[in-house]
């Protein structure tokens, strides 16, 4: 189990390296933040179309499903949650990496990735009849003021308030809520690597012609071979190597530990903000943070019915 956890730690450290190389890149660049979510996919597909073929020549083997069969039994019930995986997966990668470029990449990782788990936790009573408990009430609460913390320290450090980058990072929480969401409702069945390969897929095809009509491939020639390298790194470290690291670990570690794990993400982050990017939330925001990632893990630990075990699907994290 100490090898799972701490390859989900791992994943959560690579995970963190996104929004860090995305700032470099638009301080350096005239890239937009669309169309690196697009080119992050797109170097990321053909590595889980590999992991896809491979994880259905294993069920073959095992007797399970192909992949062609799969397809054959596809219909609207079945394709419209794996759709709209595809959508919010979409959303969420333009509207997080926008933030990242409107603000600063620690303060919209801890907004977009620790509200989540907090929103999920309330939403999952009216929506899948999880009901939540009082902890999980007053750990939305607690995720709320910790949030306002962080907003507080972003005017406080920037000398204003960088509104558009903080809606931008509230709206990528929501969008990511509903993509969890949309994995707990889902029973089609399909596996792991299959889910994220038709996902990134769908959300690639629907990034493409948003890109194409904001004219966002203007400018992308004249990228030197040191960006080119941070678009690969995007794609392959953090999207790639950090999936593989998280499936191969939850596989001996039990969901709550899991989740709990991957709070670590945004602390991560603002960590590498502050040693890279040299982003201070101050004292109002290092309370904030910790309050916030405080109120992630009682979610993470106590959310669904009371005394019950959280229902984590591993499917869920971006």
């Amino acid at each position: 189990m100490i090898r799972g956890a701490l390859l989900i730690a791992l994943a959560a450290l690579l995970w963190a390296t996104t929004g860090i190389v995305a700032k470099f890149l638009f301080t350096g660049t005239d890239l937009q933040a669309i169309t690196l979510a697009f080119l992050r996919l797109a170097v990321a597909l053909p590595f889980f179309w590999l992991l896809m073929r491979k994880e259905q020549r294993q069920n073959a083997n095992a007797g399970a499903k192909t992949h062609d069969s799969f397809l054959q039994q596809l219909n609207l019930k079945s394709l419209a949650p794996l759709a709209a995986l595809g959508l919010f997966q979409a959303i969420y990668q333009g509207s997080y990496l926008m933030a990242v470029d409107m603000t600063g990449a620690g303060i919209a990782t801890l907004i977009a990735l620790c509200l989540p788990p907090v929103l999920v936790a309330i939403l999952a009573a009216p929506l899948l009849g999880e009901k939540p408990s009082l902890l999980t009430i007053m750990a939305l609460i607690t995720a709320v003021i910790g949030t306002a913390m962080l907003v507080l320290s972003d005017m406080d450090t920037s000398g204003s308030l960088r509104l558009a980058g903080i809606l931008m990072a509230l709206l990528a929480a929501l969008v990511y809520t509903g993509f969890t969401m949309t994995s707990r409702y889902s029973s089609t069945g399909t596996p792991i690597f299959t889910t994220a390969f038709i996902c990134f897929f769908t959300a690639a095809l629907m990034l493409l012609p948003v890109v194409v009509l904001s004219d966002g491939f203007e400018g992308v020639e004249e990228l030197e071979l040191k960006h080119w390298l941070m678009v690969a790194i995007i794609g392959i470290v953090p999207t790639c190597i950090g999936y593989v690291c998280f499936f191969t670990g939850i596989k001996t570690t039990p969901a709550t530990l899991s989740s709990i794990i991957v709070t670590l993400e945004p602390l991560f982050v603002a960590l590498l903000a502050w040693i890279f990017l040299e982003e201070v939330l101050g004292p109002i925001g290092i309370a904030g943070a910790l309050i916030l990632t405080a109120a992630v893990i009682v979610a993470s630990r106590y959310g669904g019915k009371p005394g019950a075990a959280p229902k984590d699907d591993p499917e869920t994290s971006v």
